[in-house]
């Protein structure tokens, strides 16, 4: 595996590299809008809410301009950060083999369960929904348990006579000894539970009433689910009719993290690479999802929840700020005095301060060349990565995250292609505008783009 363990200088200029990769973009194929609001109406696509990703149709861009065609071999598509899917499932319709990465449990299962409805028997998920329909109404309409272990919230999650439903539904999920229909109903619950617990998104997980909405004291449960779950049945009916697959595709998805790919993947085995990686804005995935983590038994104590964090790339703010100086372990001089600006930002405010954010660029940045290093392992020479991230403005310093890991990509096996800009436009007023992360407020605007590396042959 190649390593990044040693500093090494980066000579790339990247502001003329810009200026050439915009001249060579009018050349190069056009890319699909990639917001991920596209995926709202697709099936299977649509089955679990999701705050960031990209579409489905910006997927099939990428696969359409980089997949080789030649040859009769089936093709594997690779998504290091598989989110809930929406990679793997477009590149499994489309009748590619695809191999996903996801840290966190749920993402993961969501993952699972959408990529392999491909090879869903649909009149068997049709017996077992009209089984649950049935049993819901009797036996397992409400059922005795206790909160998770390990899970702590504000206010109690689910009102009582939501909480004994709930119990129920999970009775039920215990008696499904097919894992596949299983991880169904698992993702069926998860993707609506939210909707009548007294939580919301706004867009982070907070209390209704902290968001000016009433508490949920009642709900139906079981019909919430069981349309969910026809609504998934009628999905994979439509997706299997349309797909015409020839075979079927061979999706795996493992919860672990990728910088642990050479454990599971064989070296030079991926033909094309779609992913995004978490941006460098603090937004914490994992906390937004730890009703999920411990309602569907993904989790079962505290420590594992701190596990994941200290597993997501660039760890979170609230995980290194407190920690000794945290250095870049490569060269790179020009994210050194961007860090080193950073660290001597708001120094009265302590680790809320400059320090605290210097420590987690850097920490960011460390993982960002980690990931380079296990993705050269895994592609075969002259495969293409397409690397969606956005740019940040933190304590009033813009980081161009596209532009360094340009740079990173010699050093880690990769010939850079490109710098594909997306939308110039971004949503994220909480980091350039909150009171915490901004220091002086920054002219510079938040975009997407697109870093195209090929791996070297």
């Amino acid at each position: 595996m190649y390593s990044s363990s040693e500093p090494q200088p980066l000579a790339i200029d990247v502001s003329e590299q810009r200026r050439l990769d915009l001249i060579a973009a009018e050349a190069g194929p056009a890319f699909r809008d990639p917001a991920f609001a596209e995926n709202k109406t697709l099936p299977i696509h649509r089955w679990v809410p999701w705050v960031a990703g990209f579409s489905s149709g910006f997927v099939q861009d990428c696969l359409s301009a980089f997949l080789p065609l030649e040859g009769s071999e089936p093709k594997l598509v690779l998504d290091p950060f598989a989110g809930v899917g929406t990679t793997l499932v477009t590149a499994a319709t489309a009748g590619h083999d695809a191999v996903g990465f996801e840290i966190n449990p749920w993402a993961a299962l969501a993952s699972r369960a959408k990529s392999c409805s491909l090879n869903v028997d649909a009149s068997e998920l049709f017996e077992l929904i009209a089984h649950y329909t049935d049993a819901s109404k009797t036996d397992f309409r409400e059922a005795e348990g206790s909160v998770p272990e390990g899970f702590i919230s504000r206010i109690p999650f689910f009102s009582p006579m939501v909480e004994s439903q709930v119990f129920g539904f999970l009775a039920y999920l215990r008696t499904i000894e097919n894992q596949t229909l299983a991880d169904l109903f698992r993702t069926a619950f998860g993707s609506v539970m939210v909707s009548f617990s007294n939580y919301t998104y706004e867009p982070s997980l907070s209390t209704r009433p902290g968001a000016g909405k009433p508490l949920i004291y009642d709900a139906d449960v079981h019909g919430t689910v069981r349309r969910k779950l026809l609504s998934m049945l009628a999905d994979i009916q439509t997706v299997q009719l349309e797909a015409h697959l020839q075979r079927a595709p061979d999706t795996k998805v493992h919860w672990l993290n990728f910088m642990q790919a050479a454990d599971v993947m064989d070296r030079g085995s991926a033909d094309v690479v779609v992913t995004s990686p978490p941006y460098l804005n603090n937004y914490h995935y994992i906390r937004s999802t730890r009703p999920h983590l411990y309602w569907l038994g993904l989790l079962s104590e505290r420590k594992d929840f701190h596990i994941l964090e200290e597993a997501n790339i660039g760890k979170y703010w609230q995980t290194v700020r407190g920690k000794e100086q945290i250095v870049l372990e490569f060269g790179d001089r020009r994210l050194e005095d961007i860090i080193a600006q950073i660290r001597e930002t708001r120094t009265d405010k302590g680790v809320y301060g400059g320090a605290g954010w210097a420590n987690y660029v850097a920490s960011y940045f460390n993982d960002s060349d980690k990931f380079l290093a296990s993705l050269s392992y895994v592609m075969r020479p002259g495969a293409v990565a397409v690397i969606v991230v956005g740019n940040s403005i933190i304590q009033g310093h813009e980081i161009r995250v596209d532009d360094v890991l340009m740079r990173l990509g010699p050093a880690n096996g990769f010939t850079p292609m490109r710098i594909e800009m997306l939308r110039t436009k971004r949503v994220g007023a909480s980091i350039t505008k909150s009171t915490v992360r901004r220091g002086d407020e920054s002219p510079a605007s938040l975009y997407e783009s697109a870093v195209i590396l090929r791996r070297d042959l």
